[in-house]
This record gives structure tokens, sequence and C-alpha cells, in this order.
């Protein structure tokens, strides 16, 4: 039996894909300490499959205004991940490397673009090299494609995939403690269901 759609995963699924993300935070929060040259913490991860509106309103709702960096994936499994960061995960950056924070997100400068776009890829690089290390894979990723929108626009781009997996993508809502304050980035995986099928049996996970 292989999978068709991300609401045929059940909690082993979930669990699997849990202890990933939970190993690519960790990997992030290390990469983001060395960036930022500050002590960098990760609670464990929450994974949830979450239908588009659902996952749109979780974000704040469709006129919220967000960082959103889609990342392509391909090799061994292929499909895509779109980054959101909230205002406030964004002044973060900005404000321990530059010393000031954000004034608005759609107006950013290129320093500023450019440094939410590194702090992407990092995020992107760990949760893939954390996949990559578990499964044996051979995964590449893309450079992130920034943009900064309302909600809705953002997540309008991977909407068209939604629909060739089902109903349900998989969301991942990460939190991390930076200078003792918590901060919140998410991310939304849309993998290919071949992909799921493949990742799932190099882990020896019946599907």
């Amino acid at each position: 039996m292989s999978i068709q759609s991300i609401e045929q995963l059940n909690e082993t699924h979930i669990d699997v894909l849990r202890e990933i993300g939970n190993i690519g935070s960790g990997n992030a929060a290390s990469a983001l300490a060395e960036l930022l040259q500050c002590p960098t913490r990760i609670n464990v991860p929450s994974v949830r499959a979450l239908d588009f509106e659902n996952a749109v309103n979780y974000l704040g709702g469709p006129e919220n205004i967000a960082v959103g960096l889609l990342v392509n994936i391909s090799g061994d499994i292929s499909g895509m991940m779109l980054y959101i960061f909230q205002e406030d995960f964004a002044s973060r950056m900005t404000e321990r490397l530059f010393g000031s924070r954000i004034k608005n997100l759609m107006d950013m400068s290129e320093m500023e673009s450019s440094l939410i776009s590194e702090v992407g890829n990092i995020m992107g690089a760990s949760y893939i090299n954390a996949i990559a290390s578990l499964a044996g894979m051979r995964i590449d990723v893309s450079v992130p494609m920034l943009t900064a929108d309302m909600v809705g626009a953002i997540l309008s781009v991977p909407a068209v995939e939604f629909a060739k997996v089902g109903d349900k993508v998989l969301f991942i809502d990460d939190s991390f403690i930076i200078d003792d304050s918590e901060i919140k980035s998410n991310m939304i995986l849309v993998p290919e269901m071949r992909s799921l099928d493949t990742l799932f049996g190099r882990l020896g996970v019946s599907v």
C-alpha cells in the first residue's frame, strides 16, 4: 500500500516526522546560534496535518503580513518547503545582527532581505540534512525564494500543490528561545506522495 494523501498518515508516521523535525530544529538552533553569536535553544516542534484554511488562520489570517521563503526539494525525494516568518522573528534576526528592527516587512532593505534569506537557507538545510542523514538519502535544495506579502497570498503559491496531496499539508510549528525570549517560525511541507513512501521505506516504517 502506498500513501496517496496526507490524510493517510497515522500517529506512527507523524511521530517519525516529529522526530525528524526535532533533529532539524536542533540543527537550526545550533546554526542560528553561530550566526547570531548568542545562545539559541529550541522547544520540541509541533507537527500536525492542517487543511489550507486552518493553516492560513493559524498564521494570523489571510491579511496578516509575513515573510515567506519557498525552497524546492529534489533528489531521492522531491517537493517543497515553505517557511513563514512573522515580523517578530524577522525583526529579532536583524536586531541581533544589525542593531535595528525591521520597520516594514513589505519594504525591507536589500541587507535585511539578504539576512532573512540566509536564515531561511540555514533552516531549510538543517531539516533536509536531518532527513538525508537519518534515511541515507541524497537530497538537494534550491536557493530560497523570498516574498513579503499577506499570508493568503504567500500560501497561494503552494496551494496548487495542496490539491495534489489531498486536503491537508504537514505543518511544523517551531519555537526558538533567543536572548531568553521566545520567537516562532512555521514550516509547511508539501512532499510528493511517492517521496513519503520512499522516506518511510528507508526508515523501515510501514505505510
